[in-house]
């Protein structure tokens, strides 16, 4: 019950703060209670699962997203006072929601990977928490860039373009992005009692989402065929289909 109590807590800050609507608060409840149950072993201790990385993306989030808003709302790009809303929360927590899932670790493990079987044990929290790493470090790099990027460039032909254009980076927000990945996926992995490994592929799973992320800003987004949210949540499943690759080649039946 108390992690019930948690994500329901969890929910109502982040709706009194308005960082989230009343539905976007809901949906980040649930989700949160899944992750802490999905990721906790017995006897269940609330500190061993995920429910740190998770108040840690929310955490980062929100502080990324009210630093600058001034400059942001007069460049037009600041966020809705509103907060986010239930399918902007489902993007950016949604895959690692997915990942965690007993029925997907038991689909990993048993997949035919180029003919071999994963060898058990495999750290599959670390998918989980690759996809949680890239949600911080696409928020924070996107709102610290806005603020103290400068004029941002072009992923894709690194020219200069106007802040807040989809799939423009600047240094600045790209090395925020990647602390903020990383220190989900450092304080995940010590939550769990993780090795090396785990917080090396979990972070290393969020820098390619957050670079992946960009990358489909500046072509299918910018051409109409996704929307933002489409965007998050395909970043997100790629930081966790990286975690998984990696992990899958290390830990291969011979």
């Amino acid at each position: 019950m108390g992690g019930f109590g948690l994500a329901a807590l969890l929910g109502l800050v982040t709706w009194r703060l308005r960082a989230a609507t009343p539905w976007g608060s809901v949906a980040g409840a649930a989700i949160t209670a899944s992750l802490i149950f999905s990721t906790s072993m017995p006897p269940y201790q609330l500190g061993r699962s995920a429910i740190a990385p998770v108040l840690a993306v929310a955490l980062l989030a929100h502080l990324a997203t009210r630093l600058g808003r001034r400059r942001k709302e007069r460049l037009g790009i600041a966020e809705s006072g509103h907060g986010r809303t239930a399918a902007q929360i489902a993007a950016n927590l949604g895959a690692a929601m997915l990942a965690a899932t007993p029925q997907m670790q038991s689909l990993l493990l048993n997949c035919d990977w180029l003919g071999r079987r994963i060898a058990a044990p495999m750290p599959f929290f670390a998918v989980a928490l690759a996809a949680l790493a890239e949600a911080a470090a696409d928020t924070v790099s996107s709102e610290i860039g806005q603020v103290f990027g400068g004029q941002p460039r072009l992923i894709t032909t690194l020219r200069r373009v106007e802040p807040g254009r989809d799939g423009a980076i600047s240094v600045a927000g790209t090395l925020a992005g990647i602390v903020a990945g990383t220190v989900v996926a450092a304080l995940g992995a010590w939550c769990v009692q993780g090795d090396l490994v785990l917080f090396a592929v979990a972070a290393a799973g969020g820098v390619f989402g957050l670079l992946f992320d960009s990358l489909l800003g500046a072509t299918l987004e910018e051409r109409g065929w996704l929307n933002n949210d489409a965007v998050n949540f395909l970043s997100t499943c790629a930081a966790a289909a990286f975690a998984v690759t990696v992990l899958a080649l290390l830990h291969l039946r011979a």
